[in-house]
């Protein structure tokens, strides 16, 4: 019904002034071919909002779009890093892409955002979210180099970081897992840049999203998305998961068949020259986190090595292959679950969740139909300023729950759920009550604390000691 009332709202536009569209999805959808046709039919420009695709070179482990699949349209923010460079923080990317986006709209052409990294793409579209990097993102929000030379506090081992966080901001210390390091990190450096707690910079920005929530509709009757940066229409291309899977992995096959192993090779020699020259990398980040580098690492260290024989050279490059698919696999879920918390919280919190199409990929056969297609339509009304279709209209009926938020999963937005619990038994530490419930549940846990019962038992019969009490 609330759906229904904010189409009833929006149907006067009129036309747009700076119009953005953003295309967004999980790895292997087929985000940039349809940015393509959008450019190629508005007279756009695309912009890349992938984090690796940053980095120069590396096509086939970033996944750069072709020369001829850009079909001789303007790609900015492509390969424009050096391999040797940090990844960008969300800051330095919003402040690029904003001078981009006026550039390409003084030549008179519309702006298209597409990309996968979508912490990027969220921090873009809305105004007041730059210090949400709160280690809730999708493949990292990692300390600069310079805030370690600045801080060299931030260098010191991981239960160092933890104590400090402790006495500076123990809310935020307690948000975290012992071990989780990057988020640790981040939460201190917050502390060391600002002077003021993480934790109370994430409660105010709670503050302003309620107050955005509660807006009533202004005085035009439209509803307020004041909060959006631009006059953004954004297309979710989603694909079930099933055929999504094998895409990929059919994809990694293919990489492996262009070069992926030429490029694993380019990356380690070009670590090696930077240690040769009293420069060692990083490999926690930057281009180093790349999906495909770290899971051949063990194959092709053994390629140098003249004890490995060709039977284990084998098993080493199939398991490699294996845990880059794997990892793809997760990445694209990781996307997902951005979009689905993330993104559509956001937006709901806007009023503009009116703005998201999903279209479906899930049959690469019939991608003209179901994504090029609705996405052309949809744009003309938008750019046209006419009133746009409900969203669940355009989905098929077994995608439109994807377009509902889903606020009670964020938990970055619920610190009452913050609740880091251990299990002596098994060694692990939860964070949040769910997990903890699920892991006093599984099957391992019981198992082994019923391992646990029966050798106290034993041991309180043979007079050792007591029978202690178990967490489940």
């Amino acid at each position: 019904m609330l759906r229904c009332i904010r189409r009833l709202n929006t149907m006067a536009r009129t036309a747009l002034h700076n119009p953005l569209i953003a295309v967004i999805g999980a790895t292997g959808t087929g985000k940039s071919q349809l940015a393509v046709e959008l450019a190629r039919r508005y007279n756009g420009e695309i912009i890349n909002g992938d984090a690796m695709q940053l980095y120069s070179g590396l096509p086939i482990i970033t996944n750069k779009i072709t020369t001829e699949e850009q079909q001789n349209i303007p790609h900015h923010l492509l390969g424009c890093i050096g391999l040797q460079e940090p990844t960008w923080v969300v800051g330095t990317f919003v402040k690029r892409a904003v001078k981009i986006i006026e550039e390409i709209r003084s030549r008179g052409k519309l702006p298209i955002l597409v990309g996968g990294t979508h912490y990027y793409t969220q921090n873009l579209l809305f105004h007041d979210r730059l210090a949400e990097t709160d280690g809730e993102t999708e493949q990292d929000g990692n300390t600069t180099q310079e805030s370690v030379q600045h801080f060299p506090l931030l260098d010191e081992p991981t239960d160092i970081l933890l104590e400090e966080l402790k006495r500076v901001d123990p809310v935020m210390a307690e948000r975290w897992h012992p071990k989780d390091r990057r988020k640790i990190q981040r939460s201190l450096e917050i502390y060391l840049k600002t002077g003021k707690k993480a934790s109370d910079t994430y409660a105010e920005q709670r503050t302003r999203k309620e107050e955005l929530r509660n807006e009533e509709h202004t005085a035009e009757g439209e509803l307020s998305s004041s909060n959006l940066r631009f006059s953004t229409l954004l297309f979710w291309v989603h694909a079930e998961p099933e055929p999504l899977r094998n895409r990929l992995d059919s994809r990694v096959d293919k990489m492996l068949d262009a070069g992926l192993l030429d490029e694993v090779h380019t990356l380690d020699a070009h670590a090696e020259a930077e240690a040769s020259a009293g420069r060692p990398v990083d490999e926690t980040r930057g281009i180093w986190v790349s999906i495909g580098y770290k899971e051949f690492k063990p194959y092709t260290k053994a390629l140098g090595s003249e004890d490995v024989s060709e039977k284990e050279l084998i098993r080493l490059r199939t398991e490699a292959v294996d845990r880059t698919k794997a990892a793809t696999r997760q990445y694209a879920k990781r996307q997902i679950r951005w979009i689905r918390i993330k993104l559509v919280n956001a937006l709901d919190e806007a009023k503009a969740n009116d703005r998201l199409f999903v279209l479906d990929a899930s049959d690469a056969t019939q991608y003209d139909e179901t994504v090029i297609k609705p996405a052309l339509t949809i744009t003309d009304q938008f750019l046209a300023g006419t009133s746009l279709p409900s969203p669940e209209t355009v989905a098929p009926l077994a995608l439109t729950d994807l377009l509902n938020s889903r606020r009670d999963y964020d938990i970055s937005a619920k610190p009452e759920t913050w609740t880091k619990q251990h299990c002596e038994t098994c060694n692990v530490t939860c964070v949040v009550q769910d997990q903890w419930q699920q892991h006093v549940n599984s099957k391992a846990h019981k198992k082994l604390a019923s391992k646990r019962r029966k050798q106290a038992a034993d041991a309180l019969q043979r007079g050792e000691g007591r029978c202690p009490e178990s967490e489940g």
